[in-house]
């Protein structure tokens, strides 16, 4: 985080330190763990933790910065990946949105790694506002795009509802490789056919799986990969479209979009 000034790492130091003593985000139990560990004054400790987040124009003192989160992503990606093992140049990230208390819409984009979720990217909305999450999502992923080196693999996962023709394009521009789930009322052509078919037609049964180039959705039609899989224990199919080739990809590899559920606890509870 050496683009941040001495102060703002000192706050996020404090901030961060405070939050793992405390088990939680809140002030006043951050604080209090605080001030009893650094045997200080907790007026003090907490107008300065206050502090450091507000806006510029609400802090005390000429020089006063306000603390750019969006400019903290790709660092922050950078060192997660500077924990991989040299030869592993494959990366798992995820984006995500969830409601908090009805009050919040939390949008991320989080490297998952063995059962977990680490988010390095995030957007947090008002509920139930009128407005489109494109322009959101899109500063998401410009925010990272520095953040990963260009000889890396990465590939995206993203949950029904999140599709979209811009994400597609998004992700690519990053020269990263869409993974995203369609509706079962999605359509699809083969190549080398010329009729548009159900994708919920696609697998009779559970154990069946089926991969092939394929063109979708018969308005802004997308050229692709589609990868379909149905579990034995699941009440339908995964319908998953990608920019690899057939024979490079695996419908299985979806299976750690669930590793963000474990995350969520850290967003909504524990911060």
């Amino acid at each position: 985080m050496d683009h941040l000034s001495g102060p703002q790492i000192t706050g996020l130091a404090l901030w961060s330190f405070g939050m793992v003593l405390a088990r939680t985000c809140g002030l006043s139990r951050v604080v209090a763990a605080l001030a009893s560990h650094l045997q200080t004054k907790e007026p003090n400790l907490r107008q300065r933790l206050r502090e450091w987040y507000w806006d510029q124009a609400h802090k005390h003192g000429s020089h006063r910065l306000d603390l750019p989160v969006v400019s903290c992503f790709a660092p922050l990606l950078r060192w997660s990946l500077s924990l991989w093992a040299p030869e592993e140049k494959r990366l798992v990230l995820v984006m995500d949105a969830t409601s908090l208390k009805q009050v919040f819409v939390v949008l991320s984009i989080s490297v998952v790694y063995r059962g977990c979720a680490v988010p390095v990217a995030w957007a947090v909305l008002p509920e139930g506002q009128p407005g489109a999450w494109k322009g959101p999502w899109l500063d998401l992923f410009e925010g990272l795009h520095t953040g990963v080196p260009h000889d890396w693999e990465v590939i995206v996962l993203a949950d029904r509802g999140l599709y979209a023709r811009w994400v597609w394009e998004a992700m690519q521009a990053n020269h990263w490789h869409p993974f995203l789930r369609l509706n079962l009322r999605s359509t699809y052509r083969p190549h080398g056919q010329s009729a548009f078919r159900p994708m919920g037609q696609l697998l009779a049964a559970p154990g069946m799986v089926w991969s092939g180039r394929v063109t979708c959705f018969t308005h802004n039609s997308v050229e692709g990969t589609l990868l379909a899989c149905w579990g034995l224990r699941c009440l339908e199919p995964w319908l998953l479209l990608t920019d690899l080739a057939p024979e490079t990809a695996s419908a299985a590899w979806y299976g750690m979009r669930s590793w963000i559920e474990a995350g969520f606890k850290d967003f909504k509870r524990d911060g």
